[in-house]
């Protein structure tokens, strides 16, 4: 558990976090959203002490983070910025490996978490191994990125923006990854992000912040529904509101038996990946299948459209 109780951070004369406060629960994610200089991205430095508070203080598990080393904190807690940061003149394998190797794991057992982590990312430890960071795509180097923040198994999982760099397409998946691997790991993942619908697809509960000061904590579906502040309820975005809540919820409950032609839907998929591939296709209705390609009924498109125009709340 992560508990930030009153943080203030003053540059100068300069108020950029303002007495925030909230509680990030142990093996969820929480997203911290904000425009620039919102004061997000300091707010979740002082979690692993990169930025030192003028005052309050964070509690990890009960201990107040400053009873360690600022360095011996950092090794504990994985972190991940928006250009991944990976050492250029070190393979693939040597990146993953940055942080064991300074906490002195026998070499054995750090080859061992570096094929682990590379089989768990997709990335095929004979092909990628040895390579180095220039000869990988974005979205590979990404990956790489995040596996290097988990290489220690640490407990919290920091990601300043992680995503902001990738093109839409590779953003999607990379944005899949992190949910399968954070709930594979049960690892505590902060995110900073500008972007409301990131929040909301990553987000167990967000944090909206302006001009330094927390204006909402919340899960995303109550966030939607019912915004604290104008500020927060233009952030989301009125027009987007109904379609953003049906990002949230799942498909499973809309199908209905029935047969319908073309393309399937997956029953994992959320209600609003699902209406947008009915529109975009301009089909009335869509198979619905399971993890094993089973068929489970279909769901229709009047259906899903009169989900989203259900008033929030």
């Amino acid at each position: 558990m992560i508990e930030l109780r009153h943080l203030v951070k003053r540059y100068g004369g300069e108020t950029v976090v303002d007495d925030v406060s909230f509680v990030i629960e142990p093996r969820t994610i929480a997203a911290v959203v904000g425009t620039s200089g919102s004061g997000k991205t300091t707010v979740m430095r002082m979690i692993n002490r990169m930025t030192e508070p003028t005052s309050g203080e964070v509690l990890i598990d009960g201990a107040d983070n400053r009873s360690l080393r600022g360095y011996e904190l950092r090794r504990r807690i994985g972190y991940v910025i928006q250009n991944h940061g990976l050492f250029p003149h070190r393979s693939v394998a040597e990146n993953i490996g940055t942080v064991p190797e300074l906490l002195g794991w026998e070499k054995s057992r750090i080859a061992a978490r570096v094929e682990e982590l590379l089989d768990l990312f997709g990335l095929d430890p004979k092909l990628f191994a040895k390579r180095r960071p220039n000869e990988l795509s974005g979205g590979q180097q990404q990956r790489v990125g995040v596996a290097r923040a988990l290489a220690a198994q640490p407990n919290i999982l920091l990601m300043d923006e992680p995503f902001g760099a990738l093109d839409p397409i590779i953003r999607m998946k990379a944005q899949a990854d992190l949910l399968r691997i954070q709930k594979a790991t049960g690892t505590t993942v902060v995110i900073v992000t500008h972007d409301m619908e990131e929040a909301i697809l990553l987000g167990h509960r967000i944090a909206v912040l302006d001009a330094g000061k927390l204006l909402q904590y919340a899960e995303p579906a109550e966030i939607l529904a019912r915004p604290a502040t104008p500020f927060v309820e233009e952030l989301i975005g009125t027009a987007d509101r109904p379609f953003r809540l049906l990002s949230l919820g799942e498909l499973m409950p809309l199908v209905e038996p029935g047969e319908a032609a073309g393309q399937p839907i997956p029953a994992g998929a959320n209600r609003r990946d699902a209406l947008a591939e009915l529109l975009w296709s301009g089909r009335e209705a869509a198979p619905v299948t399971g993890a094993d390609g089973r068929r489970l009924g279909i769901v229709r498109t009047a259906r899903l459209v009169s989900d989203a125009a259900r008033p929030a709340g």
